[in-house]
């Protein structure tokens, strides 16, 4: 009797188990590899557009042209050291420009943040039928490009071309908007134009991507239109009036074009009312560059204070975890 063996199976081998360390650097160096490529075009940008025209500046302030004799022939450049920066900062005409520019930051800044804000509420309240041809026009003013603009108004505040001008004659009513008095709100009015429709952009958004149950609940707790918006939306969408204050003031430390074009138009307006046009006046008409530079310097050293100032609080309050909300929740919850 003859017995049949069958062949035995042989069992699958199993793979090793993976190592973790090795599997945590795999992982490392994806994220990494990840940040580097996310980060590459933000930073050859940053590197194209501001620090090396950053760098080039603060290296032209510490050299200037020195002319022999008559000033005929190529000049020298010679090392100067801090003297453009002491220049700059003993010029009385420089230090009123930013007198200049400081009052006309205390009314821009405050009327486009509350105007700007005051529309993106109305608009999202829905009191307003015909909310996107309302949101096209508030938002067509700042497609005009600002040189254009600055023409229009210039146009509308010379006496004698300005339709408005004598319209308030014929009702006895004189205003010189080109006066020491009135020249800087003209100014004021023409970035107030062209601004509006675009940080009512930017609040409207941020107001869109409100939770609804946190206005229903607002609702239900009895709040009114009114108070819901300053109550509740405003301090939700803190981060954006904080943003929009911050471009704001950026914006308005940068003045130029409008103060610029109406330097043709009366003589309350000189050719170094604004830092930005003391640099272009030493750079393009009396050919210091060094002086340019210097001054140049001094002005971005005082918007990234002013801004670091403006973004403090909210970095603070963010730091510590907590919302200008969280406290009244936290008090309601007890």
């Amino acid at each position: 009797m003859s017995t049949v063996t069958t062949p035995r199976k042989r069992a699958g081998t199993t793979p090793p188990p993976a190592d973790p360390a090795r599997t945590r650097r795999a992982g490392r160096r994806q994220q990494r590899f990840a940040y580097v490529t996310l980060l590459a075009p933000f930073t050859a940008l940053l590197v194209a557009v501001f620090l090396v025209p950053v760098g080039y500046a603060v290296y032209l302030s510490f050299f200037s042209e020195d002319h022999d004799g008559l000033g005929f022939g190529g000049g020298r450049t010679i090392f100067t050291g801090l003297r453009s920066y002491l220049a700059v900062l003993q010029d009385p005409s420089f230090v009123s420009g930013f007198g200049s520019i400081a009052l006309y930051c205390v009314i821009f800044v405050p009327l486009v943040v509350a105007g700007s804000l005051g529309l993106a509420l109305l608009l999202d309240s829905g009191l307003i039928r015909l909310r996107r041809t309302a949101q096209m026009l508030l938002y067509l003013p700042h497609a005009v490009p600002g040189i254009i603009a600055a023409v229009i108004w210039l146009y509308l505040y010379t006496p004698g071309l300005s339709p408005v001008i004598k319209l308030f004659a014929e009702a006895d009513i004189t205003i010189d908007f080109l006066g020491l008095h009135t020249v800087l709100p003209s100014i004021v009015n023409i970035a107030l134009w062209s601004g509006l429709g675009y940080n009512m952009v930017i609040f409207y958004a941020a107001l869109q991507a409100l939770p609804r149950e946190v206005l229903e609940a607002a609702r239900i707790d009895g709040a009114g239109g009114i108070r819901t918006a300053f109550q509740v939306k405003v301090p939700i969408i803190r981060g954006s009036v904080l943003m929009v204050c911050m471009f704001s003031l950026i914006a308005a430390l940068q003045l130029f074009t409008e103060p610029m074009l109406m330097n043709q138009a009366t003589p309350m307006v000189n050719s170094r009312f604004t830092p930005n046009m003391y640099i272009y006046d030493a750079a393009f008409r009396r050919n210091n560059y060094g002086l340019a530079s210097a001054a140049s310097v001094i002005l971005l050293v005082v918007t990234c204070a002013l801004s670091f100032a403006v973004t403090l609080p909210h970095a603070r309050l963010r730091s510590r975890g907590g919302t200008p909300t969280a406290g009244r929740r936290e008090r309601s919850a007890k």
